[in-house]
């Protein structure tokens, strides 16, 4: 995989392209002299996460012919400092699913589960590092 930044202004306003094809805008906060353009770094980093398992949940809810009428994703994550350093790593993080529809609680609480366990790769890239954690609700 591979992805390419371009720089858009002369602060820290990048647009990043991967193999998509689709435009992203990446900034840093305006206390650092970011003019708010994009997401953050660390914003794309849980972005990345949510997006990741929520395309898994679904298919697995589709192939089990769940009727998911809408979803929202909320994935928040706590960050400490690395002592000597600048760095902020997430160290907890908990997605959280919303569903509406017809649903099986069983059914999504297994596709949930299998996500974070075996088929996320985001999760399994972040989880070395970081306690991940899920809940979900059905309305």
């Amino acid at each position: 995989m591979k992805v390419e930044l371009t720089r858009v202004d002369d602060a820290f306003h990048f647009e990043a392209v991967g193999v998509s094809g689709v435009k992203n805008n990446i900034d840093a906060n305006p206390e650092i002299g970011g003019h708010n353009m994009g997401s953050r770094p660390m914003e794309l980093l849980l972005m990345g996460l949510g997006g990741c398992t929520a395309i898994d949940v679904i298919l697995i809810l589709k192939k089990q012919r769940q009727v998911i009428d809408d979803l929202k994703i909320t994935v928040e994550g706590d960050r400490v400092k690395i002592e000597g350093t600048e760095m902020s790593p997430f160290r907890k993080i908990n997605v959280h699913f919303a569903f509406k529809g017809d649903l099986n609680i069983d059914k999504v609480e297994k596709a949930i589960k299998l996500s974070m366990e075996k088929y996320c790769s985001a999760t399994a890239q972040l989880s070395p590092t970081a306690e991940i954690s899920h809940s979900f609700e059905i309305n």
